[in-house]
């Protein structure tokens, strides 16, 4: 059977990723998008039968409802991602992270399948010196990453939803982000050549969008088994700090200088280690290293050379 599925957000850097290859596998899709940066990025696809797209705006109920009432699968990506948009617009930031993901719970039916994207950032500080498992406390020290937690715990309600704890992200998307920390580091490796690093020992893991998309896919093949679960998603072998990042930067741009401040506070205070093994228990391996995302980053910013595919 050839599921209807709803993405929305499907227009923004992990959505444009994803909606070629649920074409590709078969599945009708429907996106939901505002395109409020005014992206073309699902233009590659617009010539398939089985894609539809509306504007439209998901804390809108009379938008939401009857796309709702067709799906079968719910992806709900729209957001506005990260600490920093968060900051700029708090009030579209509750309204639309929380609110409207309220809404679209209140909207599902018992049958209906929904994978929920939510974040390592969940584990704020963390615990150097220990993995963050899915049982790990959860400390979040944002607004994005307490909202985050917050409708995950709503969503785990419902009997046939996965969570899906995404380390940060990385790699070209047809809908950039320059200023996720792999994207931006590089960016600045190619282009500034040079990079102040404070706290240069906290660490994050990593995953490439192209796994992002994959796992999502992985989850529709194998939902019967992974459903009512929360899972974090990333490298095994990419829980790096920043200065290790740079290293593996500099490997492919020997030019690239990067410096540990003398003084002075990352605003950003994640530092944490995360286990994957739960996922790679049910089967899912990550394809794209750390290694290979920098190498596509480094080709990609050839073509790339101003701030507007940042999401600040």
């Amino acid at each position: 059977m050839s599921h209807n599925i709803l993405v929305t957000g499907g227009a923004g850097y992990l959505g444009s990723t994803m909606v070629p290859e649920l074409l590709n596998a078969g599945y009708k899709v429907t996106v939901l998008d505002n395109f409020m940066f005014g992206q073309n990025s699902l233009a590659h696809v617009c010539h398939h039968p089985s894609f539809s797209v509306i504007r439209g705006d998901i804390r809108v109920e009379n938008t939401v409802r009857p796309l709702m009432k067709n799906a079968d699968i719910v992806i709900p990506l729209a957001a506005l991602v990260g600490a920093p948009l968060c900051s700029k617009d708090p009030v579209g930031a509750t309204t639309t992270n929380r609110d409207a993901i309220t809404l679209m719970l209140k909207l599902l039916s018992k049958d209906q399948i929904v994978l929920m994207p939510t974040t390592n950032s969940a584990y704020g500080t963390g615990d150097e010196n220990n993995y963050c498992t899915e049982e790990s406390p959860l400390r979040p020290i944002s607004q994005y990453a307490i909202e985050k937690v917050e409708i995950e715990k709503a969503f785990m309600q419902h009997p046939n939803a996965i969570s899906f704890r995404l380390a940060t992200v990385f790699g070209m998307s047809p809908r950039m982000r320059i200023d996720l920390l792999v994207n931006d580091f590089t960016y600045r490796a190619v282009y500034d050549r040079f990079v102040v690093l404070f706290e240069s020992q906290f660490k994050r893991n990593y995953i490439h969008v192209r796994d992002v998309m994959r796992v999502f896919l992985h989850a529709i093949n194998n939902y019967g088994k992974m459903k009512g679960q929360i899972y974090n998603v990333g490298l095994s072998d990419a829980n790096v700090s920043k200065k290790e990042l740079c290293q593996a930067i500099q490997k492919h741009l020997p030019e690239f200088v990067f410096l540990d401040a003398p003084v002075g506070k990352d605003p950003d205070q994640r530092n944490y280690i995360v286990s994957n093994t739960k996922i790679e228990g049910i089967g899912f391996k990550p394809m794209y290293s750390l290694d290979f995302g920098i190498q596509e980053l480094i080709k990609g910013y050839t073509m790339i050379h101003n701030r507007k595919y940042g999401n600040v």
